[in-house]
């Protein structure tokens, strides 16, 4: 959880001396109390009752509406009943729940509940159920956040007033009330006002509050916090060259891939349309980090971001890997994250090139058929230009399960099939311009990939033999300076 409750604690007003009582009628030791309260008033003690829910439930005791929380927000209460004690207009003591010793040490009343069990524990508090508090916050508080304030009018529809400001990327927008946004630093402990980084194509810094205004944006969840700031400090490594990969006028965007208990915590999804529309997490989360891109960085289709078609992939691009068969090696361990850390990896890449085989039945067989499908990426006689990732579904994995090849051995008998002669690949040859250049003629066999230029994850539903080559971004043939980057995820 993050500091907010704490930085936003407002001091107390002052108030008359005397006791000031919180309670609600569905709390079961509120309501066993409720002779003791009697007690209290009938011993001359100044006693003022909140009530939360049903004031008429106290009838008799005098209690005071607080059915919009506005005295259980100042005065921080976070467990009924909570008794308060004020002296000079200030608390000098507060207790909650039921102790008998603890409340007659309070009040002065050495008898105090003397017929009812010694101890028992309060109820949560009205003000801090889920969506409560941020609510206070932003009605009675102080929120700390820094971010300027776009006052809307009443009458005003706030989704048009954030496609009018250029927030959205064409779907419509969570608009980002105070509420929400405090909502959404919750799930983080990262300070709201520190900077994650500077993000391009204007170099301009990124604090955890706009990460959060661009996740309530996005829709995303508190919990899905950590990832989309582990995708964001990915995206801005350098070698990830999120700048380029911007303002190219190829279709490539960020992808993110990720792996470890937390995308099973999130309800993240691996299996049934990984790849496609349905799972909260798997949307917002991409598509967060592309708001954070346009709306921190300024990265504006036909501003910025020059991409000659563009593709879906712009709007959001990311899933998380199957990891149900523990013989599997996961792709962030495969590239040095440990084995059971929350990660994610950031690809440079396309759309989707469907690949169908329906009938190879053994491993031999369904690598030649990937390799005839993957030397196709970015062009047939283009070699060591892109990466390429190859989404591998549950049913061409078990191929190479039941033959006992594991990830080292597909991703080097693959390597080997997608070799080809340098003379089939040279510019003209065969008649098309496009090639390797005429120098390499000689070369014998060239590979399609660089030896780390080909990552491949499982993903996919267990039924179809259908998987995917996601296609890498051109950048990739400037291997030592712009690579795919793999991050472990803090929490």
């Amino acid at each position: 959880m993050s500091d907010i409750s704490e930085s936003k604690h407002l001091a107390h007003e002052a108030m008359e001396d005397g006791y000031v009582l919180f309670v609600k009628e569905a709390c079961e030791t509120c309501a066993m109390l409720r002779p003791v309260y009697q007690q209290l008033l009938s011993a001359g003690l100044k006693l003022k009752v909140f009530v939360q829910d049903d004031p008429a439930f106290y009838e008799g005791l005098a209690p005071v509406d607080d059915t919009r929380l506005e005295s259980s927000f100042r005065h921080d209460v976070e467990t009924v009943p909570t008794l308060i004690k004020i002296e000079g207009g200030r608390e000098v003591g507060r207790e909650f729940g039921w102790q008998r010793d603890a409340w007659q040490a309070l009040t002065g009343q050495a008898d105090l509940g003397a017929s009812l069990p010694a101890w028992q524990p309060g109820c949560g508090s009205k003000s801090r159920e889920p969506g409560v508090y941020e609510h206070l916050v932003e009605a009675f508080g102080d929120t700390g956040l820094q971010a300027r304030r776009i006052e809307v009018d009443h009458w005003d529809d706030p989704v048009e007033r954030c496609y009018d400001r250029g927030w959205s990327d064409g779907l419509p927008v969570v608009p980002p009330t105070d509420a929400r946004i405090l909502r959404m630093l919750s799930g983080t402990s990262r300070r709201p006002d520190e900077i994650v980084g500077l993000v391009p194509p204007n170099l301009a810094p990124c604090s955890v509050e706009k990460v959060a205004i661009n996740a309530v944006l996005a829709g995303c969840k508190p919990e899905y916090m950590p990832v989309l700031l582990a995708a964001l400090e990915t995206a801005l490594e350098p070698v990830f060259t999120m700048h380029g990969l911007l303002c190219t006028t190829c279709f490539s965007g960020p992808i993110v891939v990720v792996n470890g208990p937390i995308a099973r915590r999130i309800g993240m999804n691996w299996g049934i349309n990984a790849l496609g529309q349905g799972n909260r997490a798997n949307a917002t989360i991409g598509r967060a980090l592309q708001l954070i891109i346009r709306n921190v960085g300024g990265g504006i289709p036909g501003e910025l971001d020059r991409s000659t078609l563009g593709g879906p992939g712009k709007y959001t691009f990311c899933f998380a890997e199957d990891e149900t068969d523990p013989s599997w090696e996961p792709l962030s361990v495969a590239r040095g994250i440990a084995p059971g850390k929350s990660a994610v990896t950031l690809f440079q890449g396309d759309g989707i090139q469907g690949f169908i085989d329906q009938r190879s039945r053994t491993p031999e067989e369904l690598t030649r058929s990937f390799a005839s499908a993957l030397v196709a990426v970015g062009h047939p006689k283009l070699a060591q230009f892109t990466n390429a990732m190859l989404v591998l579904s549950a049913e061409h994995y078990e191929i190479y399960r039941n033959a006992g090849w594991d990830r080292q051995r597909i991703t080097a008998e693959l390597h080997a099939a997608c070799v080809r002669p340098a003379e089939d690949l040279v510019q003209g040859a065969h008649g098309i311009g496009e090639g390797i250049h005429p120098s390499r003629k000689d070369e014998g066999g060239v590979p399609k990939f660089w030896d780390d230029g080909l990552l491949i994850v499982r993903a996919g539903g267990q039924a179809g033999l259908f998987s995917a080559i996601l296609c890498g971004w051109t950048g990739g043939r400037f291997r030592d300076e712009s690579q795919p980057v793999t991050r472990e995820i803090k929490e």
